[in-house]
């Protein structure tokens, strides 16, 4: 790289998966670019080469001699692949009106209500009927007043805390008592070989119940280094469509009602030839089906399940919704970007890229690569990731250098013909044996596919 400052070594967290003499995958380009008060991009980094990392070795153990690596500006792209996407020449909406920062009786409070069930717990819990009522009705209450009022009608809020109160706090505790990633593995039968033919991945089933950024925006690199991803997403809350757009690459929709007894058996019998299931759902939501990790695990040992969630799974809030924007509320990034206006008045502020949603991804992804190949050498498991710890993680690197330059790379984007239009993206931040990896096939109409994995006659 350009810069000497090390990579963290996010990698390691796969050691126990890793066969000996593995060394992290080669990155090029310039170390920073954003130049915050945090690191991010050594977070997004990191966390790509971990899936990088994992990838090369998943492609040794299939007797291949791959060399994967990748470009930081390429990586810088990617994890602002959102705001790059096109959809017949126009940008995707980002944040919806009522979701961002709003001033309350003692400080400040983030809200979410991209999605209109959201939106609908947000004017419940605070007693109003409309949008245009809604900073009269926080200005009332004090932050911590509305997090919990919204919190508990379903809704997405977080009070703007310093990060010596969330470290103070007991899911701020519960945080810092897990790693980055947790690994769960014990000895198994070792699989049969792995396929060696078409891309690096190709012949990997992949199971896909995850929704929004994080989960999504990793596993469309796995569909593109030729892994089969059925996303499957309940029909009651479609996922919203510049979204899914941007993360739906190299992958098929599926919608399934998992209350129908005859369309969840469909969706168990996908289990037995799955290779992975990666989950991206609050604490405890997959447990009444069965589909969360100890459960699927149980009853499928070979199976590798990498879940994912916002807050952890061992604190008080197991079970709490969360957004990346919500967690950078809660945990303190949100203070430490806060700046004085104009006016002369304070303002939280935020990363300059949903970063936590994107470097979680990449993990749970990389988690997902390396327990398959694993498999071969008769190691199985799973690994869990959330959101807070990688907010903890990030604020745990050191800052950038003093004169670190604040230059954003142009992306070098890609254009085709989707079901939705004429799209301009960026492509899959790896490189293959020194070529671009791409995306075999734009995101297919939402809910078009069936409840099956793919046949060798079908490319997509």
């Amino acid at each position: 790289m350009t810069d000497q400052t090390p990579l963290p070594a996010l990698w390691r967290s796969l050691e126990p998966l890793l066969p000996e003499g593995v060394e992290a995958a080669a990155c090029s380009g310039r170390r920073w670019w954003w130049a915050g008060p945090l690191d991010v991009e050594g977070l997004g980094l990191g966390a790509l080469q971990t899936l990088a990392t994992a990838v090369a070795a998943y492609a040794s153990a299939a007797g291949r001699r791959d060399r994967v690596s990748f470009a930081s500006d390429g990586a810088a792209a990617s994890f602002a692949s959102f705001t790059h996407l096109r959809i017949d020449g126009m940008p995707v909406q980002g944040f919806a009106p009522l979701s961002g920062f709003r001033r309350s009786a003692d400080g400040w409070v983030r809200l979410h209500a991209n999605y209109p069930h959201h939106e609908r717990a947000l004017l419940e819990a605070l007693e109003i009927g409309g949008p245009e009522e809604v900073d009269r009705a926080v200005r009332r209450r004090t932050s911590a007043e509305v997090e919990d009022a919204v919190t508990e009608h379903g809704g997405l809020a977080s009070a703007v805390r310093t990060p010596e109160n969330w470290a103070a706090s007991e899911p701020g505790r519960a945080v810092r008592q897990e790693p980055w990633l947790r690994l769960d593995i014990e000895e198994a039968a070792g699989s049969a070989p792995l396929a060696s033919g078409g891309g690096i991945l190709a012949g990997l089933r992949v199971l896909d119940l995850t929704r929004v950024i994080a989960g999504p925006s990793g596993s469309r690199i796995l569909g593109a280094l030729g892994a089969d991803v059925l996303r499957v997403d309940p029909p009651a809350l479609p996922e919203v469509e510049g979204q899914y757009v941007d993360t739906g690459f190299s992958k098929r929709s599926a919608v399934a009602d998992f209350n129908d007894p005859q369309i969840f058996r469909k969706l168990r019998s996908l289990l037995e030839a799955a290779d992975v299931v990666l989950t991206a759902y609050r604490g405890g939501s997959m447990s009444r089906f069965g589909l969360d990790a100890g459960s699927l695990r149980a009853d499928h040992p070979g199976l590798a399940v990498v879940s994912l969630d916002a807050w952890g799974d061992r604190g008080s809030w197991n079970g709490r919704r969360g957004f990346d924007s919500i967690v950078q509320a809660a945990v303190g990034i949100s203070h430490l970007y806060g700046n004085t206006g104009e006016d002369g008045r304070w303002r939280p502020g935020a990363l300059p890229v949903q970063i936590l949603d994107y470097a979680t991804g990449l993990g749970m992804s990389a988690a997902a690569v390396a327990l398959a190949a694993a498999r071969v050498r008769g190691v199985s498991g799973s690994a869990h990731l959330s959101l807070a710890r990688t907010a903890l993680e990030l604020m745990n690197l050191p800052g950038p250098p003093p004169g670190a330059e604040a230059v954003v790379p142009e992306p070098a984007l890609r254009s085709c013909r989707s079901g939705y239009g004429d799209l301009v993206y960026v492509p899959p931040p790896l490189l293959i044996n020194g070529t671009q990896l791409e995306y075999g096939w734009p995101p297919p109409r939402y809910g078009s596919s069936e409840l099956a994995w793919r046949t060798a006659e079908q490319p997509g």
